[in-house]
Parts: structure tokens; C-alpha cells; sequence
């Protein structure tokens, strides 16, 4: 009597029905997924920017002095301008308030420029924040945007009480 014969492998058939499944999931799956990772990297970068923010205005207040916020592409002095704060940003003690790191002004935070193609530009050169953590004269609406343009953007606005808040999708300001 002959035993049964066990098979070890797939049919051709079945091989093809699991590879149409996996293209169709995969089609579905990676333009969400693109969309996913795009999001999270504008929540994180403005997120970020929102923190140097308020380290900015929490150091005034520690500090009982100005702290100045100013995009810098070499991470020492401020660029000036106000399309550059994507190439980074300096969070520095300013006690003169002249928004330039001088000679014994403490550097407090350096952030680097921001990945993925992304922009964040605004109306103002710099932010500063007086010792009451008010940043009077300096209240501005910046910017985030990728590639998707404003439909997608995230601003951070600042207003004169020192009083930061991140807004989603479209609004004021177009991108670039």
C-alpha cells in the first residue's frame, strides 16, 4: 500500500492569489502611510519650535531679563531675516536686547535646520521676551508648510503677552 504524498510547497495559483492580496494591501497602505509620516514630522518639528518658544519665555522669567529667539544657520549668531528660521534657530540670553549673541551672552539652546524639504518662515527677524514673559512688539504668525503647501501647513502664533499657540491646516500666510 502506497502512503499518501505530502507536499512541502505551494501551487503556482496560490503563490499568485497571495501576491495580488499583498499588491492590493500595499496599494492601499503606502500613500496613507506617506501622508502619516509626513504629518508626524510637521507635529514634531513645530512642536519643537513651540519649545524653544517657551524656553525662550520661561528663561526671561528665571532669569528677570530678555531671552531672544533668532534663526541661525551656524548655530553662534543670529542670520536675520525671516524666511531662514528653517535653516535653525538659537534660543540666548539678551540682556541688551539687541537680538545678537554678544560677547558673554549665554547660548541656551541650538536647534538644527529642519529635515524633509519643510519650511517654517514668518514676519519677524527674531522674538524676544522681556522679563515679565511678554514679548511685546515681537507677536508674529510663523509659518510651517511641506510639500503639500498651506492645506497641510501648522503656524505657531505668538502674541504680545508672550502667549504661544500651534494652529493646524490652512489659515494666513501662503507657502512657499
Amino acid at each position: 500500500m502506497r502512503s499518501p504524498s505530502v507536499s512541502n510547497g505551494v501551487t503556482l495559483v496560490e503563490l499568485l492569489v497571495t501576491l495580488s492580496i499583498a499588491s492590493i494591501l500595499l496599494t492601499v497602505a503606502v500613500p496613507g502611510f506617506r501622508v502619516f509620516v509626513q504629518d508626524s514630522r510637521l507635529t514634531a518639528q513645530i512642536n519643537n519650535f513651540s519649545s524653544a518658544m517657551m524656553l525662550a519665555k520661561s528663561e526671561a522669567l528665571k532669569r528677570n531679563s530678555f531671552t531672544t529667539v533668532c534663526p541661525s544657520a551656524n548655530s553662534t549668531t543670529c542670520t536675520g531675516g525671516s524666511s531662514v528660521w528653517s535653516n535653525g534657530w538659537l534660543v540666548f540670553s539678551d540682556p541688551n536686547r539687541n537680538g545678537v549673541v554678544d560677547a558673554g551672552e549665554e547660548i541656551i539652546q541650538v536647534s538644527a535646520a529642519l529635515t524633509g524639504g519643510n519650511t517654517l518662515s514668518g514676519g519677524r527677524t527674531r522674538i524676544t521676551f522681556d522679563a515679565n514673559g511678554f514679548s511685546l512688539g515681537f507677536n508674529d504668525t510663523i509659518l510651517l508648510c511641506d510639500s503639500r503647501g498651506t492645506v497641510s501647513s501648522r503656524r505657531l502664533v505668538i502674541n504680545n503677552q508672550g502667549r504661544v499657540r500651534i494652529e493646524p491646516g490652512p489659515g494666513a500666510g501662503t507657502c512657499p
